[in-house]
């Protein structure tokens, strides 16, 4: 086992029955001294990546989707921008899911992101969500409502069902050829704060912020349970989640991409096989090239 894949075997979780956000800090970095030693491991690992991407690609038997979850400012997009930079664009599609729309409110929860989900061959990314539906809609309560379901559906249950559902869907998608892999970018309230502070003091990222982001500090706790209760019922072999400590971007981004590669080379990737019939098209195409006047 390498010092990455074991970085992102501490953070996995895939039975989530007795999880505590507690038993993770958001400010760990698993012994790695300073962002100089995880750049040089970041690297590593993307040049593993670049390898791995190349062989889905090519093999067109697998999918990877890797889903980002986090609260504001926890770094879901430089995570995204990091880690695939250097994986091939044609291979690879990223998709955010803000509000839902006046067409996808009128289906089910999960359809918006069945839509999306990546072809065989290809890596697809969720910055956000099928889970906002047991997350951000269980602590605004109200957001069932512009769902427009039948009032005798809306119980008590409700959440239970919807845990149960996306276990499911994820355990069809499984069975079907599409690798889940689930991230929790960990961050604290009080580097939340520094972050935001930080977009208010640089003109560039002013755009980044949302006075809705200061009321929802307010529910911070509410948000904390409902992320401890989606991954005890939804983590699985199958469809692990990764609880990542993301007060240290640079740390974040080594273990995402040493958990992509490690969901990777569980697929045990290989280029297609020539065949000997294959050979003799491809060695004739030479000939014709070397003879063209």
């Amino acid at each position: 086992m390498t010092k990455t894949s074991a970085l992102a075997q501490r953070f996995r979780i895939t039975e989530g029955k007795d999880f505590r956000l507690e038993q993770i800090h958001a400010a760990e970095t698993a012994g790695i001294e300073s962002e100089k030693q995880a750049s040089g491991m970041l690297a590593e690992s993307l040049g593993e990546l670049r390898d791995r991407q190349q062989k889905l690609y090519a093999q067109q038997e697998w999918a990877l989707l890797l889903i980002l979850q986090g609260m504001d400012a926890a770094g879901k997009d430089s995570v995204i921008s990091h880690v695939m930079s250097g994986v091939n664009p044609s291979g690879c599609e990223v998709f955010s899911f803000k509000q839902p729309s006046s067409e996808e409110l009128k289906h089910d929860f999960l359809w918006r992101s069945t839509c999306k989900l990546p072809e065989r061959g290809r890596i697809g990314i969720f910055n956000r969500s099928y889970y906002e539906e047991v997350l951000v809609v269980r602590v605004h309560q109200r957001d069932l409502q512009a769902q427009r379901l039948p009032q005798s559906l809306v119980t008590e249950e409700i959440w239970r069902q919807r845990y149960e559902d996306i276990a499911a869907f994820e355990l069809h998608l499984a069975r079907n050829g599409t690798l889940v892999r689930k991230f929790f970018l960990h961050v604290s309230k009080a580097e939340q704060k520094k972050r935001f502070l930080a977009r208010l003091d640089t003109p560039e990222k002013n755009w980044k912020f949302s006075e809705d982001d200061v009321k929802e500090r307010k529910l911070w706790p509410h948000y904390m349970a409902a992320y401890e209760h989606a991954i005890r019922h939804t983590a699985a072999p199958h469809a692990p989640w990764y609880v990542v400590p993301a007060d240290h971007k640079w740390f974040t981004r080594l273990v995402v991409a040493s958990a992509v590669v490690e969901a990777l080379d569980d697929l045990n990737l290989q280029l297609p096989e020539i065949t000997r019939e294959r050979r003799k098209e491809l060695e004739a195409a030479r000939a014709a090239l070397e003879n063209e006047s």
